[in-house]
């Protein structure tokens, strides 16, 4: 599908140019990594042990480190070099903690980091069909974002997103060491993964509540992290954990942003203003346990999917 300008309700095709060079697209993207990823950016072009990594990024969000990779040539494999420089990393802790602290002027402590969140995010201008098959694994580290560039300073970043799967990556790992090692300690979280356990009327619940915030845009992520379900437009705006009675939701929204009428939701701050110790995004914490909830609780999601969006 093409993109287009309206002029007098009329469209006008907007050419795609190329990009020159790869240079260019990791000079675009490193000035603005906050708002394509919501990430931090830590260091361009980190040597380290005969590897170099074109960009290194910081993940407040959940913790961990991220590797990005810019690429024209369709040949190679993001297996094999995703999964080499997640074992660069593992196998290297304290040189990336050093490299954070130097650059962001922080002191992390190895301990604070969440590396079981660590992934590789390539980027390029296209795909093959050979490397956007290789992402077709349900626990894989590894995400291909396609870049285009368009006349009147048009950008577009994409994420390619791979079908519905249960297949593992250690399917093939007992193939690869590396994948083997790297599979240990960096963990991808499905939504199965915070249902297994469950009963089935929280399940249902869970499913119901998902199909409505889905209804919202075409464009909304389910991404599952380690914590909970992050549900996300430009950035987060709501974050859901199923447990055994209830299914809690928090709102990504500062206090006061909330028009709550019903007072269902739970301001998450201590007297001193501090935010009190919670897993999602936001301000506002909610407690799901019946399906006659749901309507009243997607007015307050619209709300926080308007201000995230």
């Amino acid at each position: 599908m093409g993109l287009f300008t309206i002029k007098n309700n009329k469209l006008d095709r907007v050419k795609q140019t190329i990009f020159k060079l790869e240079k260019d697209i990791q000079k675009l993207t490193e000035e603005n990594l906050q708002t394509i990823f919501n990430l931090q950016f830590v260091k361009h072009e980190f040597p380290l042990n005969n590897l170099r990594i074109d960009t290194l990024a910081y993940d407040d969000e959940n913790s961990c480190f991220v590797i990005i990779e810019y690429k024209r040539d369709q040949n190679f494999s993001v297996i094999d070099q995703g999964y080499a420089y997640l074992s660069l990393m593992l196998n290297n802790k304290a040189d990336f903690i050093l490299e954070y602290n130097e650059n962001c002027g922080k002191n992390l402590k190895k301990d604070k980091v969440d590396w079981s969140q660590s992934r590789v995010i390539f980027i390029s201008p296209t795909f093959s069909k050979y490397q956007q098959q290789a992402i077709n694994f349900k626990d894989l580290p590894i995400e291909l974002w396609e870049v285009s560039n368009y006349e009147n300073g048009l950008v577009q970043y994409t994420k390619l997103k791979s079908p519905e799967t249960s297949e593992s990556i250690r399917k093939i790992s007992k193939k690869s060491e590396v994948v083997e090692k790297v599979s240990e300690e960096v963990k991808v979280y499905t939504e199965e993964d915070f249902l297994d356990g469950c009963p089935e009327e929280i399940k249902e619940l869970y499913y119901e509540l998902k199909s409505k915030i889905l209804s919202l845009s075409n464009t909304i992520e389910v991404i599952p992290r380690k914590l909970y379900i992050a549900f996300k437009s430009q950035s987060n705006f709501v974050d859901v954990r199923p447990q055994k009675k209830q299914i809690k939701v928090w709102l990504n929204l500062n206090k006061g942003q909330l028009d709550d009428p019903k007072q269902i939701a739970k301001l998450m701050l201590k007297d001193s203003g501090e935010k009190q110790g919670h897993w999602g995004n936001g301000d506002y914490e909610i407690y799901l346990s019946t399906g006659e909830e749901l309507s009243y609780l997607l007015t307050l999601i619209k709300q926080s999917y308007e201000k995230n969006s």
